[in-house]
């Protein structure tokens, strides 16, 4: 599972405490404090703040890359919608096959295929550590490489 040792990395990096990042994410410190110490899975709008105030990819607070590379703040959720229907029709998978491996029932992934919702956090880390695809890619925050 996504390990948040990287949040943990950056904000010691950065000299700054639990509350001051709880602060910048609109949480409070024992909310950040569950996610940092993994005993609570980081919302990804909250790990995509994170990444935007830092400057850095998702790919790398995944742990997927060493170094963090350029990608643009936010997210695109329509665009995140058709990447990941692309994705999966790429790969040959039904929508009940992906919602098998990723231990969700389909109208769940439907809901995330279609643009109505984000997908979660630990269902991206899935996909990207299994296909070695780009989360930043899946994202719309860069439009390449695709695969790691």
């Amino acid at each position: 599972m996504f390990s948040t040792k990287r949040i943990k990395e950056v904000r010691l990096q950065n000299s700054m405490s639990q509350n001051d990042i709880a602060k910048i994410l609109g949480v409070t410190r024992s909310s950040y404090a569950m996610w940092e110490s993994n005993n609570n899975i980081i919302p990804l709008k909250r790990l995509i703040s994170f990444a935007d105030y830092f400057k850095l990819s998702i790919d790398y607070l995944f742990g997927s890359v060493n170094q963090s590379y350029q990608v643009k703040s936010g997210f695109d959720l329509e665009l995140c919608s058709k990447r990941l229907k692309e994705f999966r029709k790429e790969k040959k998978l039904t929508q009940q096959q992906i919602s098998m491996f990723l231990h969700i029932d389909q109208p769940t992934w439907s809901i995330y295929e279609n643009g109505k919702s984000l997908i979660g956090t630990p269902f991206l880390y899935m996909i990207c550590s299994k296909y070695h695809v780009s989360a930043d890619y899946l994202l719309g925050k860069i439009d390449c490489p695709k695969y790691l």
